[in-house]
């Protein structure tokens, strides 16, 4: 499937004035450093449909992950932000975005406490998320009441937080597209933006042009082990998941891309009856190299031993991936590099035959 196919799911839940896929640059005509163009209003739509509108950009902004906060440091607008919840571990961003992001205040190691995110003094607040209470946040989300008394927009990342609500799977990126697009709009960089965009595209084209015409049916089984999540249970990445875009996009199958949702527990029977080619050992970055590489030897560790999966196909074959989780399941620009990583790993024959 061609960029831009989801565009149904992103133009429904998620945009207003901004472009499908991030393809234009949200009618803001603002130049890449976002200053002296206007192009106000903006309108950006929640995940119900209903509008939120900016007259000017805002200058205070809280982020509810890292997700949200790597867009807005790569989008050039990192100086307006005054908080956020779940902090990006160090080292996951690349150079000077890692630097950036250490500065930034945590008003949470998780989910933001609610008095604490309407007393922060944003005007802007980005939510991955479509419920708090999912994300393990402790009392009740803040209603729109309540965010508007205190004089924050609350403005979605469709990608992640309206996924569970899509109508269709997300098969390409044009849903992270969409959300970098449409912060673009909101905060007056949309030039910057359709760079990322672009940037973003050029990698997948290049993938697409080498494996994007290889039938699902003969696609190489993909199952991406959220390590982190336990090893009890395992945590299956659904269909309407980003990381689903990102591995059908690498050209490969997603052997849980059927079950319904984004995230769904399923059993270690489930995932021997799936029997992979392939795991991505899903790793969380540990804010250093040796503990992160650790964390990876762990996870393959466990796959050779446990009972249930020591007889797997990729196990016993050693085909493993390591690919940090942040890169996978959460939206952004990193979503590209995963694809690029991927396709490059199961299928290199196909990139030595430089189709």
């Amino acid at each position: 499937m061609r960029p831009g196919k989801m565009c149904g799911m992103a133009v429904v839940v998620a945009l207003a004035a901004t472009a499908c896929g991030g393809a234009a640059d949200g009618g803001t005509g603002t130049d890449a450093a976002g200053r002296g163009a206007g192009g106000f209003p903006v309108k950006a739509a929640d995940c119900k449909g209903a509008e939120t509108t900016f007259t000017a950009a805002p200058r205070k902004i809280v982020t509810s992950n890292a997700s949200a906060l790597e867009m807005l440091l790569r989008l050039g607008a990192g100086d307006r932000v005054i908080g956020t919840g779940f902090p990006p571990g160090k080292g996951t961003l690349p150079g000077k975005l890692d630097a950036q992001a250490r500065k930034v205040p945590v008003l949470g190691k998780a989910v933001i406490a609610k008095e604490k995110l309407l007393g922060s003094g944003a005007d802007l607040y980005v939510d991955t998320f479509s419920s708090m209470q999912n994300m393990g946040g402790s009392g009740s989300a803040p209603t729109e009441d309540e965010f508007r008394a205190a004089g924050i927009k609350h403005v979605y990342l469709a990608s992640t937080a309206c996924a569970s609500m899509a109508k269709e799977p997300q098969r390409d990126l044009s849903g992270v597209e969409g959300d970098i697009t449409r912060l673009g709009a909101v905060t007056g960089t949309a030039g910057r933006a359709r760079e990322l965009v672009a940037g973003m595209r050029a990698k997948v084209a290049a993938v697409h042009k080498a494996v994007g015409d290889i039938p699902e049916a003969k696609r190489p089984g993909y199952f991406f082990f959220d390590f982190d999540a336990g090893t009890k249970q395992p945590m299956a990445v659904c269909g309407k998941q980003v990381a689903n875009a990102v591995i059908h996009q690498a050209g490969a199958r997603n052997v849980f891309a059927g079950c319904d949702g984004d995230f769904k527990p399923v059993s270690w029977e489930d995932v021997v009856a799936k029997d992979p080619d392939w795991i991505q050992l899903g790793v969380r970055n540990r804010g250093d190299a040796a503990a992160t590489a650790k964390a990876y030897d762990q996870a393959e560790a466990f796959l050779k031993s446990f009972p249930a999966t020591k007889g797997l196909r990729a196990v016993k074959d050693g085909k493993f991936l390591r690919i940090g989780s942040e890169r996978t399941t959460i939206a952004g620009v990193g979503n590209a590099e995963a694809v690029e990583q991927i396709a490059h790993t199961i299928h290199p024959a196909e990139f030595r035959a430089g189709r």
